[in-house]
């Protein structure tokens, strides 16, 4: 399948130098870049910014809470 795509010079450039520097031919390297940002997108994931997130030192955790619920009741229509 063949597509054509317009870069910017600057990109243009880098990816000129950054084929040479690899030894691959720039569209070797667009496919690469193309199948790693498909496979990525493919796969559901939180944002780094929330898969990283820690917590707030000032905040008790969320399952602190749980110690204080009641046990529930063996027949819920009871």
């Amino acid at each position: 399948m063949h597509f054509n795509i317009y870069l910017d010079d600057s990109t243009g450039q880098q990816l000129n130098a950054m084929a040479l520097q690899v030894g691959q031919s720039r569209n070797a390297l667009i496919r690469a870049a193309v199948r790693e940002w498909l496979a990525q997108q493919s796969q559901p994931q939180w944002p780094l910014a929330v898969a990283s997130f820690q917590g707030l030192a000032d905040v008790p955790p969320f399952e602190a809470s749980r110690e204080r619920l009641k046990a529930p009741v063996d027949d819920p229509l009871a």
